[in-house]
């Protein structure tokens, strides 16, 4: 089997189209010389300022600051004060894009949930900002899966971005 780490120009594009191009990829962990692998399943887009579910839609500001970096940057918060979110800063610097991580399936089940897969992937805010490089301990790998059907859903728990925001289907989840 054939691993390819995802380089920086992979990131370096359209937001939604990196959304579904992570599906089938391999999220990679070393944490004590040991290596944790699990395939990407699902993802959701996060593209701008004008996109009111964004974190970015509020301007540049200390917690955002990742976002309008450099593409194939992390970018780890916490949420209700209890679950660390893993998403990858996408597009050209100052254009705050990231997909979040969703989802991942190891050999033995499947994690939906970003809480789920940043505690499974012991990630936390110690990454945010980092390069997705095998140095900082955490990268994506492309291993040759190709997803033949993705299905296209709205993402979750966005319902204060109103509507439009909350139904556009930028959600992406690979299916078997």
């Amino acid at each position: 089997m054939q691993r390819k780490v995802l380089r920086q120009n992979f990131f370096n594009r359209d937001t939604k189209t990196v959304a579904k191009e992570l599906l089938g990829k391999f999220l990679v962990r070393s944490i004590h010389g040991k290596q944790v692998a699990a395939m990407i399943i699902e993802t959701e887009a996060y593209d701008g300022p004008h996109d009111l579910a964004s974190h970015a839609s509020k301007g540049l500001a200390a917690r955002t600051q990742v976002m309008f970096g450099h593409p194939g940057h992390f970018y780890v918060y916490l949420i209700y004060g209890m679950h660390e979110m893993l998403n990858i800063v996408t597009r050209e610097h100052g254009y705050p894009g990231a997909v979040l991580i969703r989802g991942i399936a190891t050999q033995t089940e499947k994690l939906h949930g970003p809480g789920k897969v940043t505690k499974f992937m012991k990630i936390n805010r110690a990454l945010n900002g980092k390069k997705a490089v095998k140095p900082t301990g955490l990268w994506v790998e492309d291993r040759g899966t190709i997803p033949t059907k993705i299905k296209k859903l709205s993402r979750v728990g966005i319902a204060y971005a109103g509507p439009i925001w909350a139904n556009k289907k930028l959600r992406f989840i690979m299916e078997a």
